[in-house]
């Protein structure tokens, strides 16, 4: 498994850490920054994550900002992207589950590296069920194509 990982300075501390758990756990990480606390912009790092996500050259990804917000914001303008901002453990299995979210997006500010990590296992663990849910992204894909963002 491939996962893409970014963060702003916000998230830089975060992503740090779930980097080191991720590679422990032997999963490759192919890490866009940043490399440190000082301030960053988040679409400098969101784009270029949510780009390799989608070309497929990663199998996820995960953004960490102050809130997740911003970059689930600019992850989902790439197409074929479903970025989740997350920062509870059901929400994160609803994301895959239903959604099928490829990019998994936390604040820094707002979940600790404890929560994190659950959060980061329980979204991988947790398979698409699709059904009646492929229909739903059916038609986000369509909306997708409507305006001109997808193929």
């Amino acid at each position: 498994m491939r996962i893409a990982i970014g963060a702003d300075h916000a998230g830089y501390a975060l992503k740090e850490t779930l980097a080191a758990y991720l590679r422990e756990r032997g999963i490759e990480v192919i890490d866009f920054g940043t490399h440190g606390p000082d301030s960053v912009d988040y679409p400098d790092y969101a784009r270029p994550v949510a780009e390799v996500v989608a070309r497929g050259e990663a199998d996820f990804g995960v953004l960490i900002c102050g809130t997740g917000i911003g970059m689930s914001i600019t992850a989902n303008k790439v197409p074929g992207i479903r970025a989740a901002a997350v920062s509870d453990v059901y929400s994160a299995r609803m994301s895959r589950a239903h959604n099928n979210a490829n990019i998994l997006c936390l604040g820094g500010r707002v979940v600790g590296p404890g929560l994190a990590i659950e959060i980061l296992e329980t979204w991988l663990r947790t398979p698409f069920e699709g059904g009646r849910h492929q229909r739903r992204l059916e038609k986000i894909h369509q909306i997708e194509i409507a305006c001109g963002t997808s193929s």
